[in-house]
């Protein structure tokens, strides 16, 4: 903690040599101020639910025989303190094609804690029903958080320093899961990068050397992602990030820099190419953030948001029944 805030010093003096207006990025961080929820197709959440229930209960449901169907009562607990709630949509869709019904107690990207257990929600249904989506629900809403807390983390430290670039997540996911962790970098406050191969041009060493040079490669993905995708080339040195941006990329990642190396190389190419986009990669962790925050980085990704990612502990208890008293009334 204390190499933490000797960085966040040493980082701010850095920033002081500089005017504010030379310190904003032409991109904004953000705090997620909407319903996130609306950007998940329905149908998208349906497929996904019915998937991982598939995979859960493949065939018979032998515990199923013990609980039987009569209306239970079951509270989601939060055990893990100081946790940011995300993942709700796909906790709500798995017990939704169950005929379960959920009641929040807070909202999307809410604070949960600091108490050692937060009651979050009640679900209610069919006793097998509820026991049928309870750990397919709980590894979303486990998963989903840990990511959102994570990203509210970094952000913190990003906006204490005074910066406003992006903090941003990679494809670095897990398979099949995509959806529930780039929806939980956005509950956290921080940019997904691009959502898929799809999404964005990227031109990484293999392109490259398969390519035979930066500018061979930049030239061949424009032909035929034309003027409605960015591309974005990675760099090993500034002469690399400089003919890329010659080329025309849109944005320059210097990846596995060192921190001074980072503040020198991305200040060397705003003066060249001020509207290229410069982005840091390679390397960065929580604890290393502040050195790689510089006036000239626009943006700052980190796979460590998605992998090796601690969860947030949930889970799920079924109340017991209250006995109703048997009163004998005397003749």
């Amino acid at each position: 903690m204390n190499q933490i805030n000797k960085e966040k010093r040493n980082f701010v003096t850095f920033v002081n040599k500089f005017p504010a207006s030379r310190f904003t990025s032409p991109l904004k961080m953000t705090t997620p101020q909407y319903d996130l929820s609306n950007t998940l197709p329905p149908h998208t959440l349906t497929r996904l639910a019915r998937e991982w229930l598939a995979e859960d209960t493949p065939n018979f449901d032998p515990a199923g025989l013990c609980v039987g169907s009569h209306e239970v009562e079951a509270r989601l607990l939060c055990k893990t303190p100081c946790s940011m709630l995300a993942g709700r949509p796909f906790f709500t869709a798995v017990f939704t094609e169950l005929s379960c019904t959920v009641e929040w107690a807070h909202k999307e990207g809410a604070q949960l804690g600091p108490n050692a257990v937060t009651q979050t929600a009640v679900v209610r249904g069919p006793a097998r029903c509820i026991l049928l989506g309870e750990r397919p629900a709980l590894n979303c809403l486990a998963r989903a958080s840990g990511i959102a807390t994570r990203c509210s983390q970094l952000q913190s430290i990003a906006r204490e320093a005074g910066w406003h670039g992006h903090v941003a997540g990679t494809r670095k996911t897990t398979p099949g899961f995509r959806l529930v962790e780039k929806y939980a970098m956005l509950v956290g406050g921080v940019s997904i990068h691009r959502q898929d191969l799809s999404g964005m041009v990227m031109l990484k060493d293999n392109h490259i050397w398969a390519s035979g040079s930066i500018t061979q490669a930049v030239r061949d993905a424009r032909s035929v992602c034309g003027f409605s995708s960015k591309i974005e080339v990675e760099c090993g040195s500034r002469e690399e990030g400089s003919e890329a941006a010659t080329a025309g990329a849109d944005i320059v990642m210097l990846d596995n820099f060192k921190p001074q190396e980072l503040h020198a190389a991305a200040k060397l190419l705003k003066e060249e190419f001020p509207s290229v986009l410069i982005e840091a990669s390679g390397g960065v962790t929580p604890d290393s953030l502040p050195q790689y925050l510089s006036p000239h980085v626009d943006i700052i990704s980190l796979g460590c948001i998605t992998q090796g990612c601690p969860v947030v502990d949930f889970s799920l208890k079924v109340q017991k029944p209250v006995p109703f008293p048997i009163i004998f009334q005397s003749k």
